[in-house]
């Protein structure tokens, strides 16, 4: 480790950035290695990939050792922040033509009343409640988006303003939206303490704020409370969806909140955490048998799993599907379960079957960025291309400011209308450069005629897919449509990547 601290601070590029990681895989408890990646990664202009490393630095200590980063680490953290709040231009596709807007704007105000739900603060001065008041405030988003006629930014884009300490009304601005939501959550022996205000950002004028003090165990009628009074201030009395189904363990929540943070936000999941992340889930089905969101989380975990292993076997991807049958069985009105079998069906071939799920799902909660953005990987897979990218735009509008995978999809569904310069584009920012979504870069690449760089980029992806064939692919993926299915092979094999 010596050796390799010295050689960390010699080497610059890729090169320190793979030791930097050698590092962590020896240690990855050691700060000073997470500070070097963040820098390094900053470096080279990946800011979202140095945010993350703090992120995966910060809930490593935490459950580890019970602590959080040093105040050199935040200091850090701080400064990459500030970089990434300048501002930067890209070109969003359209089905009528490009859009030009800055990184995380999200254009117009909508019609209808628009919200942002804002992370709630954590006020118990105990880091390990942040699991606590950040799930609080999903299932807020989760009540919020399933409400006929209001227009509701996803949990993703909401956390990235964790910290903010700026006025609300910027951010109402950045994200396209009317109206605020923000709050803290604190527990006191068995009680939890929830403070929450809606704000009017355009005419910056309090709507409405309240205090709550219960006991713990009615943390989720309190939730549903605080989702009523918003509705009813922002749309007045409306015909309210039906009911989610509620956990009835708070640690079994608590596990599933933190399972599927590890096992859908992270870029480049690792096995080892997607199996604690599983392990995660499973220990809150067995808490809580009941629990449908928490089967909903472990059948995307078999089914990552699956996707990833070199010796997948199908029994595995029954399993998924099974659960994920489970999930809905539990509760029908959960969107997201819906969402997720369909997925899944749809990788079996069902399609009939998928179909329906998406447009349950989309039924009862058109809001639903993620939704949205796995139907439009679907629309490529059934040749209907130009629908992908106006998917993936809507996916956009809810989410400005996404996961990494968002902009695979948006590249996917861009080359799959021949988009080829887009797509190229969007495949090289900084979220989603360095994962899967390489081989369809150097696809595009392939097909404007650039063969050096396709092949260059195909050869930087085998690195990290050693096991990657053009054959063992087509086996993982629901094609529908045999044109489509013949395009990405001609680019794969254009690109150079291994029949």
């Amino acid at each position: 480790m010596r050796v390799l601290g010295k050689l960390v601070s010699r080497e610059s590029g890729p090169s320190a950035i793979v030791i930097a990681q050698r590092l962590l895989m020896l240690d990855p408890l050691q700060e000073e290695s997470h500070r070097a990646l963040m820098r390094l990664h900053a470096e080279i202009g990946e800011v979202g990939l140095a945010l993350r490393q703090y992120e995966v630095c910060r809930d490593t200590l935490r459950r580890e050792l019970g602590t959080m980063p040093s105040l050199e680490t935040e200091s850090l953290h701080r400064e990459i922040r500030q970089r990434a709040k300048e501002p930067v231009i890209h070109r969003c596709s359209t089905a009528s033509g490009e859009v030009t807007r800055s990184a995380g704007a999200a254009g117009e105000t909508p019609e209808n009343p628009s919200i942002v739900v804002l992370p709630f603060r954590n006020l118990s001065g105990d880091p390990t409640q942040e699991y606590f008041s950040g799930g609080m405030t999903e299932d807020l988003i989760t009540d919020l988006s399933r409400t006929p006629g209001l227009f509701v930014i996803a949990r993703h884009s909401s956390f990235a303003y964790k910290e903010h300490s700026g006025d609300v009304r910027e951010i109402a601005r950045e994200l396209g939206v009317r109206y605020v939501l923000e709050g803290s959550a604190r527990q006191v022996g068995g009680r939890v303490r929830i403070n929450a205000q809606l704000i009017d950002a355009v005419e910056g004028r309090h709507l409405w704020a309240e205090r709550f003090d219960r006991s713990l165990h009615d943390v989720f009628a309190v939730q549903e409370e605080v989702a009523d009074r918003i509705v009813e201030a922002l749309v007045g009395r409306v015909m309210m969806p039906q009911e989610r189904k509620r956990p009835t363990n708070l640690a079994a929540y608590e596990l599933c909140v933190r399972g599927r943070a590890m096992i859908w936000q992270t870029p480049n999941t690792t096995p080892y955490t997607r199996k604690e992340a599983c392990a995660l889930l499973q220990r809150a089905i067995e808490l809580d048998p009941g629990y449908a969101e928490a089967h909903r989380w472990l059948a995307i975990c078999i089914w990552v799993e699956w996707r990833f292993a070199d010796d997948s076997e199908d029994a595995d991807l029954n399993t998924a599907l099974t659960t994920a049958e489970r999930a809905v069985a539990l509760d029908p009105n959960d969107a997201g379960s819906r969402w997720v079998l369909g997925y899944l069906l749809a990788i079996k071939r069902r399609w009939h079957e998928s179909d329906t799920q998406f447009a349950a799902a989309l039924n009862l909660d058109p809001n639903d960025a993620d939704a949205w953005a796995l139907q439009s990987d679907l629309s490529v897979m059934s040749g209907r291309s130009m629908q992908a990218v106006d998917q993936m735009e809507k996916a956009l509008r809810l989410n400005p400011r996404p996961l990494w995978w968002y902009w695979w999809h948006l590249g996917h569904a861009q080359y799959a209308a021949r988009q080829y310069e887009r797509a190229a584009k969007t495949l090289r920012r900084e979220e989603t450069y360095r994962t899967e979504s390489r081989r369809i870069l150097a696809a595009a690449l392939a097909q404007l005629g650039r063969l050096d760089e396709a092949r260059q980029e195909a050869k930087l992806y085998l690195i990290g897919n050693p096991s990657f064939t053009i054959r063992r692919w087509l086996g993982t993926q629901p094609f529908r449509d045999e044109a489509a299915r013949e395009h990405y092979i001609e680019g794969y094999q254009k690109a150079g990547l291994p029949e």
